[in-house]
């Protein structure tokens, strides 16, 4: 699955998830342009992947933000090429009874992991148009598939990101683009580790007896921004260890 000569843009690479999926898409030959809120995140992993022998460039900036969007895309462009290669994986979460969740907090999750993906794709998406050729990954959510109390607010906007993902899916069905998400499932990341969860308890509640890693979603990215995904486009690749079937 070599991603050589391709140009991809991973959204919050600076750690976890996205850090992941930057290094195995520049393993697989990819330039990778690491977008991250967190300056020294980003180049944290774009050093490792060009250590590792991959091409990749820091990118700070607001995914959720146009005038940070279109800065950074110009970067992208001036710096690797036109981008044919987009994961929407910058995302936040947060843990609140429906009934205190104010309007703000609600703003804030929907701006961040619905607007955000909206912003990026619509900037990055003319680069695959006029190569005829683009692949799009959005980060979803295992519980946007199973609903979750005290997370209304991020199921929202995850569930958001499926409907995202369908709709652009059908409208450049024919345009040589696909667009697919990956609901993570209990994965095992710094964010996580910053919940109230206990991850150790809730990994042996599994089905496999053990948290994902950031890794097992990256393969997946992997593979749907691949050429050997062509015809693999509006569908869910759900990386959750059995938590939940469909």
């Amino acid at each position: 699955m070599s991603l050589q000569g391709k140009v991809a843009v991973v959204t919050g690479g600076g750690r976890g998830i996205g850090e992941a999926i930057a290094h195995v898409l520049a393993a697989r030959g990819a330039a990778v342009a690491v977008w991250d809120l967190d300056a020294a995140g980003a180049e944290k992993t774009a050093a490792a992947v060009r250590e590792a022998g991959g091409t990749a460039i820091a990118v700070p900036g607001d995914a959720a933000e146009a005038s940070a969007v279109a800065a950074a895309a110009t970067r992208t462009r001036a710096e690797l090429g036109p981008v044919g290669i987009l994961v929407n994986n910058a995302g936040t979460t947060a843990y609140q009874p429906f009934a205190d969740i104010s309007e703000d907090a609600w703003d804030r999750m929907i701006g961040i992991n619905l607007k955000g993906p909206f912003l990026v794709t619509k900037e990055l998406v003319p680069d695959m148009l006029a190569a005829g050729w683009g692949r799009i990954v959005n980060i979803s959510s295992s519980s946007a598939q199973t609903g979750a109390p005290a997370m209304a607010h991020y199921v929202a906007s995850k569930g958001g990101v499926i409907g995202l993902t369908r709709a652009l899916a059908v409208e450049y069905i024919d345009k040589g683009i696909t667009v697919n998400h990956v609901p993570p499932g209990f994965i095992d990341t710094p964010l996580v580790r910053q919940g109230p969860v206990d991850v150790d308890a809730v990994a042996a509640t599994m089905p496999m007896k053990r948290a994902g890693l950031p890794d097992d979603v990256a393969y997946a990215v992997a593979y749907l921004a691949s050429e050997e995904a062509s015809y693999v486009t509006g569908q869910t690749v759900s990386v959750n260890g059995g938590r939940h079937l469909v």
